[in-house]
């Protein structure tokens, strides 16, 4: 799709939604790159200016519930024009994904309604639903990848109020890798720059060569590992974070881990 399209800016933000709710680069970006042939084929999908970015990921909503395989993470998707049109108006809605449209995306309850289907008030009851049932967790132990000490601290704190436990903070390749040959974590947190000039992308590479495990990636330039070229991670935060927002991902990312999604890095 060219740069100039109206639409083209808000790939690499789709890209991450999709991926963090299917807990699935792959299954992400196949229900991104579905999206993006239907608003070619039919773009007055995405007609009205200065919506774009909300007709796009009502064009989005609209192919992932047609997927049979919705709820279990994975996408299967051929999606027509006409079958969309039919679906605008009936779209299947759950908790999570008005969780992640206001928290994570920051779309605005009425966004969120116009691009899920339903009442502003119904966006209000999902969020709120789904806190709920993300407020109980079954405790986890979580690794920390992050040379900065006040962020690591923020993030220890969030954790520790999520219920959850860290398992150790790591400020380089070298110390993340020799953490989880001591003991395996439930889930990973990981900044992109480390100290010593390492590398998180990497460091989170060699632990995925020993077993799963989900990963949220923090950057200040999400859009760089969004590109949907080659193995990018599932889950993103954008720095500076918001806390709810952290706690937001945390909770789905070790939700969705049940489905087996494969979670890779670059």
């Amino acid at each position: 799709m060219p740069s100039a399209h109206p639409v083209a800016q808000h790939l690499p933000f789709l890209r991450r939604y999709a991926r963090a709710l299917t807990g699935s680069q792959v299954s992400g970006d196949a229900a991104v790159r579905a999206t993006l042939e239907a608003v070619i084929q039919g773009p007055d999908l995405v007609s009205r200016r200065g919506h774009e970015r909300t007709d796009l990921y009502r064009v989005f909503h609209v192919i992932w519930s047609a997927s049979e395989t919705r709820m279990k993470g994975r996408v299967s998707l051929h999606a027509t024009r006409a079958s969309l049109s039919r679906r605008l108006a009936n779209l299947g809605v759950v908790p999570r994904e008005a969780l992640l449209l206001t928290m994570m995306e920051g779309f605005s309850p009425e966004d969120a309604a116009h691009i899920l289907g339903c009442a502003v008030q119904d966006v209000v009851e999902l969020v709120e639903a789904a806190l709920t049932e993300l407020s109980a967790p079954v405790p986890a132990s979580i690794l920390i990848i992050e040379d900065e000490p006040v962020i690591s601290l923020d993030l220890a704190q969030l954790i520790g109020e999520m219920g959850h436990t860290v398992l150790a903070v790591a400020r380089t390749h070298k110390e993340a890798v020799a953490a989880v040959k001591e003991s395996r974590p439930a889930l990973i947190l990981a900044d992109v720059h480390l100290a010593d000039d390492s590398s998180g992308i990497e460091a989170v590479a060699e632990i995925l060569e020993m077993f799963d495990v989900p990963t949220v990636f923090i950057t200040a330039f999400p859009e760089r590992l969004l590109t949907g070229d080659g193995h990018e991670p599932a889950y993103l935060i954008t720095k500076p974070f918001v806390p709810q927002n952290v706690k937001t991902v945390i909770a789905h990312a070790l939700s969705t881990s049940e489905f087996g999604a494969d979670e890779v890095a670059a």
